[in-house]
């Protein structure tokens, strides 16, 4: 497993991690397989989607937010339940395919880290599984 550390700087941001996902993937010996892709936080989110027009993060953001309003009479005391569910939603992982050493990403797609309670220090986990290279 690798992990590599996410610094956000606002409550609610989606931060790109393609390349360090990539990088992760680079230091494993798996040449075709999976990578999944995990955030260990209950109020984070990890998700594959376009990466081109920076309009679809604000427009993703946006109907979350409508979904899960920020003051919607939450019962959970730290006052942030939206963050919970928002994570939820979104969901913890998401896995990529692995093929020759590289990842099996569309032409516009990346993979982002969905900051629901932030600004924070986090942590992003990496785990290869597959076929090795050849030796």
């Amino acid at each position: 497993m690798i992990a590599f550390p996410v610094k956000t700087n606002a409550r609610v941001a989606m931060i790109d991690i393609t390349s360090a996902v990539r990088d992760a993937i680079a230091k494993s010996t798996v040449r075709n397989g999976i990578a999944l892709v995990f955030a260990p936080h209950t109020t984070a989110a990890i998700t594959i989607n376009e990466n081109a027009d920076p309009d679809v993060v604000s427009d993703i953001v946006r109907t979350v937010d409508r979904v899960a309003p920020r003051d919607n009479a939450y019962r959970h005391s730290e006052g942030n339940s939206q963050a919970h569910i928002m994570s939820s939603l979104i969901g913890a992982s998401e896995q990529v395919i692995i093929e020759d050493g590289t990842m099996a990403l569309g032409t516009w797609q990346g993979i982002y880290f969905c900051e629901f309670d932030g600004p924070r220090s986090r942590t992003v986990y990496v785990q290869v599984a597959g076929a090795p290279h050849a030796v």
